[in-house]
């Protein structure tokens, strides 16, 4: 399969990417390019916050990633203004840290190195400072009871070596480190400290030099639970003195502490000339002395901060929002954010005239479902802060307040955060549906005038139909007329159908830039304006339009939000994205129906193309478990049982016409049937085909849009193409060349039917997609003895492709093909992701 011309005029760009961030604490960093970077599964995720999409997914590690460090970060902004190439460190959860390259001019990425001393298990924080313009020292630990330091060197022309160099590696013992925090300390730029904490609920100081060496200096007592988080400010200026240094702890005994390290003989430890020591509680705990060459530091309690309800997980000083004017010093800002599992993000500041530290702004989430955050991050300028929670999901809060603070949620990318398993586009292609072992179903649209960096409307998650007990396999949209309506199955024995609400068809016409295909002068019929959640999570009970107003009394008087008593859901129309908090709680349908029969968790799920029958599969062993059982869309009604498979139907297709039935399974073989509806109603089926087509499980197929030809694809890295002939019998009429990873996801989308010519897009386990150009000859009898051919057209650029095998492929299908040849394709994987992709031919 070579490569042909058809390769230079095929042109693929990401239109979407929709992915949620890894559960673990130091998994997010802001950098001061103005990008945040988190951990997706194991790739290294980029998302701009002014536009709220992710940019791109960079590829490299084996495991999934823990933490992400820029370099330089927001607290280094002022540093950063006139640099070109912007650096990232990555950790995961084998050891592995990558550094990474983001050149501004061309936003162009790169893989530089991967450190040659990983640690020998997951990494669990990177701290990292820049010393100079081009020099940054940095630092990881791990569960292994290792610290390392490193020193970089950055390169001063494009695409140049980074000279990386171990200044020290310390063994902490059998209590990990989990948090840490570099600084030069002041008046004594040639002297690093590190502050690191961890499991013994102390605070460890070394202090070091530039050359290496770094030893214990001392030990800050105080905590009575695990370190969670530590962060060094900038030199705070006396008089244009730098002479202290504070650092802000937090722990798990909700507990935040400021500890200050000031130069002795300096002024800042004399109380005569420095008023706000005499009012500081600084004056009354002094603690231990810190040398560091000629020159001792006091450590002293600075302040407790007392307001958090649970684990404080995250606390990080204000970066500097106005560059100095020297270039070297600069203003550190009173301020700290905090972040918690109590569901809520704290700024604390000092009192103007008492000096002592007071919660001035509280922001939080009141997801129901939520279970509090994992971090909490400055923006470069201090005007925006951005949360990750438990749900994987983001929250952004901007200060648009003029002369007082008001604080204001933003958008933010969102998505699933365990593997994507199936997706379905709508019947008119309007948005896009995905299922995911999260336990959510989502829906993902284009946003009309919410303008992107491409200037195509730009995507965002809409709505969350199903917020499930159990993990979700698969879906499908059902075709056809009338409302919008889908069926899912999880690992339960049920099958489950959903209707959309009102208040989901009043917001895609708002926000969807296509025409309906639902139109406003039916949608009166429509009585249910949204769903609540029960108590266990499986069932979802519709709220209806009459009775919305008695809902909303009875939620005021329902008293406080418990565990144990589930709040009523207020469904709303959409006039732009929802945020986190709606999309939780307020954006599920109704389930109408269930569908009893199957005997193991669901497995795959298949509608026809004229919205009449849905066919599903279960998890097999044996004959009978193996099933494949067929719906009538409307009464639900089970019309038939499909055996031939001895193991799991990984895959049910029907062709184009709905005249022919395919799946393939890990029995290694495909089955054909031929469906036929009789006069009375009810299904005729009949098997014309089985056969063992790989040497290993089958897990992909798709039908030729233009005929009854099919692929399939396999573990054994092969993907075959078959035609049915005279629907009595099926020959293989093409292999294509062995690929380099076992083929999870095919889609077949048709190009010419003149020709017969289509493309073929093909997933791997490796996350990688290519397109083939297909084209199958059939002689005049309809037969295809006449030789086929297929040739690679283009294999898609790493950094928009998975990271892990790819789930599910679909094309986007057009009701009136464009002349322009531009269509999407969309993809889901084990990497967490659902991902668009623009087809240009």
């Amino acid at each position: 399969m070579s490569s042909n011309d058809t390769a230079n005029e095929v042109d693929v760009n990401r239109v979407f990417i929709g992915a949620g961030c890894n559960r673990i604490v130091n998994n997010v960093s802001w950098g001061a390019s103005g990008l945040v970077s988190f951990g997706a599964q194991n790739a290294v995720s980029i998302f701009c916050p002014k536009t709220a999409q992710i940019l791109t997914t960079l590829p490299g590690h084996k495991a999934s990633v823990n933490c992400t460090h820029w370099l330089p970060s927001t607290k280094f902004a002022f540093k950063a203004k006139h640099l070109e190439r912007h650096y990232l460190l990555s950790g995961d959860t084998d050891g592995v840290i990558i550094l990474w390259e983001l050149s501004l001019v061309d936003k162009k990425w790169r893989h530089v190195l991967q450190l040659p001393q990983s640690h020998k298990k997951g990494v669990t924080c990177i701290t990292g400072i820049m010393v100079s313009q081009s020099e940054a020292v940095f630092a990881s630990t791990s569960s292994d009871g290792a610290v390392h330091i490193w020193e970089v060197v950055f390169p001063s022309i494009p695409g140049g070596d980074c000279k990386l160099s171990c200044l020290e590696s310390l063994c902490v013992g059998s209590k990990a480190m989990v948090a840490l925090s570099l600084a030069e300390l002041p008046g004594n730029t040639n002297h690093l400290v590190l502050a690191m904490g961890g499991l013994d609920n102390k605070i460890h100081l070394y202090r070091g030099q530039r050359t290496g060496k770094f030893v214990r200096a001392c030990e800050l007592k105080g905590h009575t639970d695990w370190i969670r988080s530590l962060d060094f400010s900038l030199p705070v200026c006396t008089s244009g003195e730098a002479i202290s240094i504070l650092l802000v702890s937090s722990s798990q005994d909700k507990v935040i502490r400021i500890w200050k390290l000031a130069l002795r003989g300096s002024s800042a430890n004399t109380q005569s000339t420095y008023r706000k020591e005499v009012i500081s509680l600084a004056s009354y705990i002094e603690g231990p002395v810190l040398v560091a060459g000629s020159s001792s530091y006091q450590v002293s309690v600075e302040s407790l901060l007392i307001g958090h309800e649970d684990w404080v997980y995250s606390v990080q000083w204000e970066p500097p929002s106005t560059a100095p004017s020297d270039g070297v010093s600069c203003q550190q800002p009173s301020s700290i954010l905090s972040a918690s599992m109590d569901k809520t993000m704290m700024i604390w500041q000092p009192e103007k005239t008492t000096g002592i530290w007071m919660n001035v702004v509280t922001v939080g989430e009141l997801s129901h479902s939520a279970l509090g955050f994992y971090g909490g991050h400055w923006s470069p300028d201090g005007r925006s802060i951005l949360a990750h929670g438990y749900g994987g999901a983001f929250h952004l809060w901007r200060n648009v307040g003029v002369d007082i603070d008001n604080w204001q949620p933003q958008k933010v990318p969102s998505g699933h955060f365990a593997a994507v398993m199936d997706i379905s586009w709508s019947r008119s292609s309007d948005y896009l549906l995905s299922v995911s072992h999260d336990q959510t179903t989502r829906v993902f649209a284009p946003w009309k005038n919410v303008a992107s960096l491409m200037g195509e409307n730009s995507w965002h998650e809409v709505a969350r139909p199903q917020v499930h007990g159990h993990d979700i396999n698969c879906v499908t949209i059902i075709q056809g007329k009338g409302n919008h309506r889908f069926v899912s199955g999880a690992d339960e024995k049920v099958a489950r159908v959903f209707e959309a609400p009102l208040s989901f068809l009043k917001t895609l016409n708002h926000g969807t830039s296509q025409e309906s295909s639902f139109p406003e002068d039916l949608q009166v019929d429509v009585q249910i304006l949204g769903a609540n959640m029960s108590a266990l999570g499986l069932s979802q009970k519709p709220i209806y339009v009459n009775a919305t107003r008695e809902t909303v009394e009875r939620h005021g008087n329902d008293g406080l939000d418990t565990l144990e008593s589930v709040p009523d859901a207020v469904p709303a129309v959409f006039t732009e994205p929802p945020i986190e908090d709606q999309l939780a709680w307020h954006t599920l349908w109704p389930e109408s129906h269930k569908l009893y029969g199957h005997g193991n968790e669901l497995f795959s799920l298949c509608c026809d193309h004229q919205g009449k029958l849905v066919a599903s599969s279960c998890k097999a062993q044996s004959t009978a478990a193996a099933e494949i059982w067929l719906w009538e869309v409307g009464s639900w009604k089970a019309m038939g049982r499909l055996q031939s498979h001895s193991l799991t139907v990984t895959q049910i297709r029907f062709s184009h016409d709905d005249n022919l039935l395919l799946s393939v399974s890990r029995d290694r073989q495909f089955s054909v049937f031929a469906i036929r509806r009789t006069g009375t109603g009810e299904i005729d089926y009949q098997l014309i085909a089985r056969q063992e087509a790989h040497k290993r499980i089958i897990w992909s197929c798709s039908w030729n849009p233009f005929g009854h030809e099919f692929a399939t694809g396999s573990r054994d890295k092969t993907v075959k193409i078959w035609a049915v002939e005279n629907k009595s019998s099926v020959k293989q009429i093409l292999a294509l060349p062995p690929f380099n990873s076992s083929v999870t996801a095919l889609s077949w989308v048709g190009l010419d039917r003149q020709k017969n010519h289509g493309f073929l897009a093909v997933g791997m386990e490796s996350g990688v997609i290519e397109l083939c150009s297909i084209s199958v000859n059939r002689t005049d009898d309809g037969s295809t003895t006449a030789p086929s051919t297929a040739n690679l057209v283009i294999r898609f650029d790493p950094f928009t492709c998975h990271v892990a095998a790819v789930n599910r492929l679909a094309w986007k299908t057009y009701e009136k093909p464009k002349n322009s040849r531009m269509m999407q394709l969309a993809s889901c994987g084990a990497d967490n992701t659902v991902r668009v992709f623009q087809v240009n031919v």
